[in-house]
């Protein structure tokens, strides 16, 4: 019994020792529990590998090209828009130079419509966003006189009154400086007012000057129109009120006027810079072209300039040089005082000549009786109402429901470069006051899509249905249907009638071009677009009522183009006038000043684009021991912030303010 279980027991630990390896390769039951449930590593890799790497950068490359052909197909078209606006620009350049005004302005409405009527996006397309702002450029630099003259609109613009000075180094008067000096004691302003001889010698020229003084007289009748208005502006934004006659050196109070050469247009002479200082511009309007938004404007940056430099004088000056080069004639001389820099040259002849003459300006006018001007009688105040649009509505239709002339909403309207509102963009309609009620009471009556070319009419003693159908370009049967009348209705004075205009034949709408068939003569053509015969004329610049001496094929104008423009100056052209920036420039620039502001005005391609035009001023000056008012006004700068901060700015001060105490006011 004991060998048996000696013998068992044996057997069993040969058993566990044969077994052993099967179970070190087994592992153990816990282990091999828990590695049941994971999925082998190789199991997650994909199969085949390189022919799906393969497909997926074949796709992307295929989108790539796909992408590139469309963005050279949308290039391309861009570029075949351009060179047809190109086109039609060189026309009207040629039209021009040839004095065929009239043919000058439809061309370059048309340029301007081609644009606006592509269907592309002009503001989101590099290219084409370059174009459509330089040829507003261009149109608006050349003389706007070949725009206006298709309407007659616009107003007859003058020279600025120191435009007219084309020599401002008058020789000292000391006893016309004392004089003024003890004038001054008794002068009420809240602009720091001081008399040297610089400020007599304008006094003397806008006195004695028949030329300068007549101009000086017109520019402060004119301000009476935006006197109330502009003070406002000035006084909440914290600038002396005085500073409103900084427009007697900018546009003589004019809100429509253009340089020609550099584009600077309104009131204040913005730039034309999109969207700078806070004011739209666009193919429809301008806002530096409306009193009220582009004084604003001008109220805040002449803040701004004071904020920068802390005296008004450098104020004025900055705003027609450019802060960044003042900033730097401070830092160069050590001398933050205008009249310092004055005497040691470090100013540019422009800028020596604004200051003064404006600080003449105000204290003429503080003291009429003392220099002539006690007889001026001021403008009355401009007053509307507003209407905010945000539909297209032609000036004729606004005139029409308001009982207004066409040139009183134009002139109330300025801002405005066309004879009607865009259909897209919000806009501030000006109509006269008092009649916002009316205007609202009977444009219900015309359905929003028609503003653009219908008509509203009050019929007038001795008019009849019929009379009235061919006076304004309509249907006699569209006018009765439309107004709920028989066809022979007759009409009484006072009777209310909407005007029912085709699109096609509505005068104000794009301008259309009808290609002269054989046979054609002017009569059959009036006729067939519902339009006078001396409408075309007017518009194709013709004298002839036959047509066959332009040729079949040639293009005639059957609709009015719609443009209405800025005037450029009526005297000399002026010299040109440096860029300026745009307001996001602007704050860029002020931020790296240790400012916080907004940019106006004065800026030069020159601060902002590293001194070019900086330099060419500085050597035109150096050529020229002498520059008119006139180039002076020229000059306006934009500030940059290549120079100083805040700190550097300080400093300047500081050390400046004990050699400005030695310095004469």
């Amino acid at each position: 019994m004991g060998r048996m279980r000696v013998d068992e027991l044996v057997r069993r630990c040969f058993l566990v020792g044969a077994c052993a390896p099967l179970v070190l390769l087994a592992g153990c039951p816990q282990e091999t529990a828990a590695s049941a449930g994971k999925t082998p590593v190789s199991a997650t890799a994909p199969t085949v590998s390189a022919p799906t790497d393969a497909a997926a950068q074949a796709t992307a490359t295929a989108a790539q090209a796909a992408d590139a052909a469309a963005n050279e197909a949308k290039a391309a078209k861009a570029q075949q828009l351009i060179r047809q606006v190109e086109e039609i620009y060189a026309r009207g350049v040629e039209n021009y130079r040839a004095q065929h005004l009239d043919a000058a302005r439809q061309d370059f409405d048309l340029a301007v419509d081609t644009m606006l009527t592509s269907g592309m996006d002009l503001k989101g397309d590099a290219q084409l966003s370059e174009e459509f702002d330089r040829l507003l450029n261009q149109v608006n630099s050349l003389e706007m006189d070949a725009l206006k003259q298709g309407n007659g609109l616009s107003p007859a613009v003058e020279a600025a009154p120191l435009d007219t000075a084309e020599e401002v180094t008058f020789p000292a008067n000391p006893e016309l400086t004392a004089k003024v000096s003890a004038e001054l004691k008794t002068t009420k302003s809240d602009f720091p007012l001081v008399v040297n001889d610089y400020v007599a010698g304008f006094i003397s020229y806008f006195t004695n000057s028949r030329e300068g003084h007549a101009h000086l007289l017109r520019s402060l009748e004119r301000a009476g129109k935006y006197k109330d208005m502009i003070q406002k502006d000035l006084s909440d934004a914290g600038v002396p009120q005085d500073l409103i006659y900084l427009a007697v050196a900018e546009s003589g109070f004019q809100p429509q006027v253009v340089n020609a050469q550099s584009g600077a247009g309104g009131m204040w002479q913005f730039m034309p810079f999109q969207g700078a200082y806070g004011l739209a511009r666009n193919g429809w309007f301008d806002e530096r072209f409306d009193p009220e938004k582009s004084s604003k404007a001008y109220a805040r940056y002449m803040k701004t300039l004071y904020n920068q430099f802390g005296d008004w004088y450098l104020a004025m000056a900055a705003y027609n040089w450019g802060p960044g080069n003042v900033q730097r004639a401070v830092m160069r001389t050590g001398y933050a005082d205008f009249w310092e820099l004055y005497r040691r040259n470090a100013l540019p002849t422009a800028t020596k000549n604004y200051v003064p003459g404006i600080i003449a300006a105000i204290i003429m006018a503080k003291n009429p009786q003392q220099y002539g001007l006690d007889k001026l009688v001021p403008m009355d105040p401009v007053v509307f109402d507003t209407i905010h649009v945000d539909y297209a509505i032609d000036m004729r239709l606004v005139a029409d429901v308001t009982d207004a002339r066409v040139e009183e909403i134009v002139a109330l309207n300025p801002s405005l470069l066309r004879m009607r509102t865009p259909a897209d963009i919000p806009f501030d309609l000006h109509v006269p006051v008092g009649t916002k009620e009316v205007y609202d009471d009977r444009m219900k009556n015309i359905p929003e899509e028609k503003r653009a070319t219908w008509r509203f009419h009050t019929v007038k003693p001795g008019e009849t249905l019929s009379g009235i159908a061919v006076a304004l370009h309509a249907n006699q049967a569209e006018i009765a249907e439309t107004n709920g009348i028989g066809t022979t209705a007759s009409v009484n004075p006072g009777d209310e009638l909407v005007i029912p205009i085709a699109t096609s034949m509505a005068s104000g709408s794009h301008p259309q071009l009808y290609s002269i068939r054989r046979g054609d003569t002017l009569v059959t053509v009036a006729d067939r677009f519902n339009v006078s015969v001396e409408d075309l004329r007017h518009w194709n610049h013709l004298t002839s009522s036959s047509t066959s001496a332009m040729g079949v094929g040639r293009k005639l104008r059957v609709s009015e183009p719609v443009r209405l423009a800025p005037a450029t100056r009526g005297r000399k052209a002026r010299g040109p006038r440096p860029l300026r920036e745009s307001a996001m420039d602007a704050a860029k620039s002020a931020a790296e000043m240790g400012r916080n502001s907004t940019i106006h005005a004065g800026a030069s391609v020159g601060e902002s684009a590293g001194g070019t035009a900086s330099s060419h001023r500085s050597k035109a000056s150096g050529s020229r021991s002498k520059m008119s008012a006139k180039q002076s006004r020229a000059h306006h700068a934009t500030p940059t912030a290549k120079k100083s901060s805040n700190t550097a700015s300080a400093s300047s001060k500081k050390s400046a303010k004990k050699k400005t105490q030695k310095a004469a006011r």
